[in-house]
């Protein structure tokens, strides 16, 4: 499960950390709790291009005649054969850039937050699949994309059984491949990296309406 995340890049910084040939994406400004239905920021290919845009986080697929439900999350397991995911788990995988995520973890008092980061404190890039949807009563095309996510390792494994599939620099390529779409051979690429630096974090970052420098400061 990854439900909220962290980027505060502003694109130009990100653009250069993605090896990005064209920004397409605003200024989102710098958030510290994304959450479910947010703009967010996806490096994907086109033509050969890689290109920064915008994505609303909660993936609908292309064919989807209703606006929901919003898949924010694609299991690793099952991505390549759900209905939701497949087409786009062949054709459109892109980059997520993210600062950090946030989990929780159940304790005798109620859920304590923590804050995960590499680290280096470098951005992560988080596997991530996406889909252009059309509304059929406006005809507003909408471009939605999901996290991918695996059985968690490293710290993280202390506090919650998944995470988002975070991507090598090594596996960026092939990754956002649109020619490569053998189920299995991209499959192969959703090895995560585990080597992972966590705090714990203010309750604050539980209501979405927090979105400050203090959601990711330590406790």
């Amino acid at each position: 499960m990854c439900g909220r995340y962290v980027v505060t890049p502003d694109p130009d910084t990100i653009a250069r950390f993605f090896d990005v040939d064209e920004v397409i994406a605003g200024d989102l400004g710098a958030s510290y709790n994304i959450a479910p239905t947010d703009l967010i920021y996806g490096v994907a290919e086109h033509r050969g291009r890689r290109l920064l845009g915008e994505f609303r986080w909660g993936l609908i697929p292309w064919w989807s005649k209703e606006k929901g439900p919003l898949h924010i999350n694609a299991r690793a397991e099952s991505v390549a054969a759900k209905p939701a995911f497949r087409d786009a788990f062949s054709r459109r995988r892109c980059l997520i850039p993210a600062d950090g995520f946030y989990e929780w973890q159940n304790r005798p008092d109620g859920k304590q937050p923590f804050f995960i980061h590499a680290v280096d404190g470098k951005m992560l890039a988080l596997a991530g699949i996406w889909s252009r949807w059309t509304d059929p009563e406006t005809g507003q095309e909408i471009s939605t994309a999901a996290i991918v996510t695996t059985k968690s390792a490293g710290a993280v494994s202390s506090l919650h059984d998944r995470m988002p599939v975070i991507l090598a620099p090594s596996l960026w390529n092939a990754w956002l491949d649109r020619d490569l779409r053998d189920p299995e051979e991209i499959a192969r690429l959703l090895q995560p990296i585990s080597e992972l630096e966590l705090h714990p974090v203010s309750k604050l970052v539980n209501r979405v309406q927090n979105n400050t420098p203090e959601c990711v400061k330590p406790i």
